[in-house]
């Protein structure tokens, strides 16, 4: 009989008849007693009222007996741990019995009961087991330091079996090795900092030796290990793969994938031009094969991974398409990953075997497989030129079998089409009309109005059509909604004499009569667009779009990388990084591959950043400025941007603007960035900084002795940089300027390979060295960096004239900003000018460079005045009372060497006295224009032409600009009566 019957009985009144049993002296009935309790404790029974008799039980030598007894300890000693205490004495002595499997399941056993005061009596014996002359111990002993540590950490550390675990890996038995390279590896996660693993030739060729030898779980432990490490240079790296290649005809996946993710990582490090290069890659691709024989489960897990293999190296399995082809019996999870595959390996030379495929797949019964045929066929055509022809009339042939969800993604892909080769199969169009009252989809809908709308000046009833969709406009999802709304406006721009009713009932239906904040925004700009400016509407709403990427859905590159250290793993399955799934308080390694020491970058390697990528983010922060992006990226920060940007550039620029206050008032003009760093709100200065910043009302982080430094704002924002979100202010400290920055990454991978560039500006600002970020920025976390300025840079005049505009580059993407930077950073240390010449300067200075302006709320009297500002190089001269007020005559020299007089009038008992002068240096010299004088005159700021015509960029000495005084109250230039 087996032992079945222990889970069978019903019996009553039982834990009273099982301690009389536990305590025979009847061995076999105490055994029966004992699987017994065995048997309640798995189904739930609470038999923890038995403990003291069952921890008596083993004093025995029967090995059965003490394995059940050592169950039951494991299951309730956590419960019972004074309890437990009592079998310690047991422990120590089976760890020293005559019998090796004794000896192991001791402390097996031990490493399993969790609980604190049981630890401290474990150290001695495990110290012999980890040294026992019987491999079975160490091997156990190895990962039961792993299971100690889990526990208590700074107990293995102090007692220094972490010391004895690394010579483990030296040990003569394989298992041993294997189970060392365990418990390191688990302990090294837990500790990411800890080098633990610390590998190095000899250590891996021991790892190497072993992992011929070692079961299978052995050898994945190893192979992980060896994934680990970084080989010295190629030839290390061809040496391990050619050790690790013959893991490849492994019967277990595990082991092959293992492998495999080695392999991959190594190749980086080879030259292509090799010839075991090439043979390696023939090698790679059986193993992989003979993975999707296996049943469906894994056949996933499978081409899971390989769909990662292929977008890094599409070549390893570029001849072995037939294997992706679908089987009828294939359950839908793997019929959709092979179809994903199928699309990935298609290229020129296998493309009307693919089509074929698709097209015998796009008529099967199962709806979710046959949408995504159909939609591959477009994805077949946007990757193969070559066979865009024969996708669409493929496409065609799906359409004319009137299969309504067969018809209506024939039509999603057929816009994907029109979108990557525009003016090339419009032809198709009229087809595509036949079927619209078939749509019901929205997605469908909304691609098949794109169309209407795109090609509406070739379509003749293309006004009817929309009116169609028009009938029930409320009805329409978001996205139909939204769709329509720009075709029609798209019409009426073709149009405009035949669909003014059409645009004028469609913009009432989307702002008047909706409640989508989106759909009523859009309808307002475009409002606003269409009667304040056509021209424009014009420009943004018919612009020339982009070609959409060949691959939209190929995973980031440098996660890809992340991802290949990953294969074998759940984080290759799931194609995201562990930190993205993984929760708990251990910290996770962000691991990549080597970088490449052969011939060139893998030319494989897909380039997912489309064309003219850096111009898509360009509009949402930065202003047209001359020649701006020629100016930013002729050092090659980034890929070359195609087309004409700037003209796409103006229009986006004026649609962001109407999201702004022209919309609610004002006319459009041209879009000035809404910088982060704004003028306090009672000083009425045009510039981003004022002398409210120079006296530290803004809270900033200025003193008394020093140049004031603002706090650091955001400048460009997470969500328009791809995760990189970067902060800053400006300082000058003992003559020199800097940027300091925060750059933080917020997005899924690691950020590396920064570099910065600014456009050309009025002062000539320009970084004076690198942007040195020294090692690679992980997820969440920050990095402070200080960036040296010059003032040696190209000079353009911006608006306004301390507009800087910025180029980040990363291995992600180039990034644009723009900021204002404070005009006190530019005031150099020598700006004190001589009495007599200041006397006889302010004398010549003709009425029409002067200006005037008052800011409010200081309380600071004449001498602190004076003493702050001189911490921002502004110099008083002298200082006079007249009738009650204080009078400071101040100097201040620009580092392009022009010189700002100003005179500074406080009033004791009236704190509106803090002065900006800033805008005074609004025009560069010779650039003419107007500054606004703002409240009563307070302060009278004198603007002098450099001396010897040092301005930057300007010939001559001619007026530095024209002012204007407050309406009603004259300009008056006093003589400082105060200076001798």
């Amino acid at each position: 009989m087996t032992d079945s019957k222990y889970f069978t009985t019903t019996k009553k009144g039982e834990i009273f008849e099982l301690k009389a049993e536990l305590n025979s002296d009847k061995k076999e009935k105490k055994k029966e007693a004992v699987k017994k309790v065995i048997a309640s404790m798995t189904v739930g029974k609470d038999v923890s009222a038995l403990f003291p008799d069952v921890v008596n039980c083993m004093q025995t030598d029967n090995l059965e007996l003490k394995k059940l007894v050592y169950l039951y300890l494991m299951n309730y000693a956590k419960s019972q741990p004074d309890m437990a205490i009592m079998a310690v004495n047991t422990f120590v002595k089976d760890c020293e019995d005559p019998n090796p499997l004794i000896r192991a399941l001791a402390v097996r056993t031990m490493g399993c009961i969790r609980v604190d005061k049981i630890t401290e009596y474990l150290c001695e014996p495990l110290r012999k087991c980890l040294k026992d002359e019987d491999p079975y111990v160490r091997k156990t002993a190895a990962v039961c330091v792993a299971k100690l540590h889990d526990i208590n950490a700074q107990l293995v550390e102090d007692q220094g079996f972490l010391d004895t675990l690394k010579d483990l890996i030296s040990d003569s038995n394989p298992m041993v090795v294997a189970n060392a390279v365990a418990a390191l590896s688990e302990i090294a996660e837990s500790h990411p900092s800890s080098n633990l693993l610390d590998l190095n030739p000899q250590s891996i060729n021991k790892l190497l030796t072993a992992l011929n030898e070692c079961t299978e779980w052995g050898q994945i432990f190893i192979l992980d290990c060896l994934a680990n490490y970084m080989p010295k240079d190629d030839r290390e790296a061809q040496s391990i793969c050619e050790r690790v290649t013959p893991r490849l005809s492994h019967a277990n996946s595990a082991v092959v994938l293992s492998a495999v993710k080695v392999l991959m990582k190594f190749m980086e490090m080879l030259s292509k031009d090799l010839d075991y290069y090439g043979t390696l890659l023939k090698k790679l691709a059986p193993p992989l094969v003979t993975l999707l024989s296996a049943e469906p489960e894994l056949q996933y897990v499978a081409l899971r991974n390989i769909n990662l293999i292929v977008q890094k190296r599409p070549e390893i399995l570029k001849h072995e398409m037939k294997v992706f082809f679908v089987k009828y019996n294939d359950p839908i999870y793997v019929k959709l990953e092979k179809l994903d595959i199928m699309i990935r390996l298609a290229s020129q030379a296998n493309i009307a075997q693919v089509l074929a495929e698709l097209k015998e797949y796009a008529t099967e019964v199962d709806v979710d497989f046959v949408r995504k045929a159909v939609r591959a066929i477009g994805r077949c055509a946007i990757k193969v030129e070559q066979s865009a022809e024969r996708c669409v009339s493929t496409l065609l042939d799906l359409i004319q079998t009137k299969v309504n969800y067969v018809v209506q993604e024939a039509i999603v892909v057929i816009k994907d089409i029109f979108r990557k080769y525009p003016n090339k199969y419009e032809s198709v169009i009229a087809t595509l009309c036949e079927n619209l009252d078939s749509l019901d989809e929205p997605e469908a809908r909304a691609a098949m109005i794109w169309i209407v709308g795109e090609y509406a000046e070739r379509i003749d009833n293309a006004d009817e059509l929309l009116e169609s969709f028009l009938e029930g406009f409320h009805d329409e999802s978001t996205q139909v909604q939204l769709q329509l709304l720009t075709a029609i406006v798209k019409l009426f721009l073709k149009k405009p004499t035949e669909t003014q009713e059409l645009v004028q009932q469609v913009l009432s239906l989307a702002t008047q009569d909706s409640d989508n904040p989106d759909l009523r925004d859009r309808g307002y700009i475009y409002w606003r667009l269409l009667s304040t400016d056509p021209v424009a509407a014009k420009e943004v709403v018919l612009a020339e779009k982009p070609l959409i990427s060949e691959e939209t859905d190929l995973i980031e590159p440098t996660l890809l990388d992340e991802l290949i250290c990953y294969i074998g793993t759940l984080a290759s399955v799931y194609h995201k990084p562990p930190s993205a799934f993984v929760e708990g308080s251990r910290g996770v390694v962000h691991k990549s591959l080597p970088p490449r020491t052969g011939s060139s970058e893998s030319a494989e390697s897909p380039d997912t950043a489309p064309s003219g990528g850096p111009a898509a983010d360009q509009p949402s922060v930065i202003p047209t400025q001359g020649d701006l992006l020629g100016d930013l990226l002729n050092l090659d920060l980034g890929p070359p941007v195609s087309g004409p940007p700037m003209a796409t550039s103006a229009v986006q620029m004026g649609a962001v603007d109407l999201l702004g206050d022209s919309l609610m008032g004002g006319s459009g003009g041209s879009f000035t960035p809404a910088p982060s760093t704004t003028a306090p709100t009672n000083v009425g200065a045009p510039l981003g900084s004022g002398l409210g910043d120079l006296f530290d009302l803004t809270g900033g982080v200025g003193t008394l002795s020093g140049s004031y430094v603002a706090p650091k704002t955001v400048w460009l924002p997470a969500m328009k940089a791809k995760g990189l979100e970067i902060s800053g202010t400006f300082s000058r400290q003992v003559g020199s300027i800097s940027m300091d920055l925060v750059l933080t990454n917020k997005a899924l991978q690691v950020m590396s390979d920064f570099a910065i560039q600014f456009n050309r500006n009025s002062f000539g600002l320009a970084p004076a060295a690198p942007l040195q970020v020294h090692a690679p920025l992980a997820p969440n976390q920050s990095v402070e960096i200080t960036l040296p300025l010059n003032t040696v840079g190209s000079v353009m005049k911006m608006e306004p004239l301390n507009n800087l505009q910025v180029a980040v580059k990363n291995n992600i993407d180039v990034f644009y900003f723009s900021t204002l930077y404070p005009l006190h950073i530019l005031f150099v240390e020598d700006g004190k000018m001589e009495r007599q010449m200041f006397l006889a300067t302010w004398k010549d200075i003709p009425n029409e460079n002067e200006t005037q302006f008052q800011i409010k709320d200081c309380s600071l009297n004449a001498d602190a005045v004076s003493s702050k500002l001189q911490g921002s190089n502004i110099f008083t001269i002298a200082k006079r009372n007249v009738e009650g007020q204080d009078m400071l005559y101040q100097s201040l020299k620009l580092t392009n060497g022009i010189w700002v007089l100003a005179e500074l009038r406080i009033q004791p008992s009236n704190p509106s006295f803090t002065v900006h002068p800033t805008p005074a240096c609004s025009h560069p010299p010779g650039a003419g224009g107007h500054v606004p004088a703002v409240g009563p005159p307070q302060l009278l700021v004198v603007l002098v032409p450099a001396p010897l015509s040092l301005s930057r960029g300007e010939g001559g000495t001619a007026p530095v600009g024209t002012a204007e005084a407050h309406r009603g109250v004259p300009t008056v230039k006093r003589c400082p009566r105060g200076i001798p």
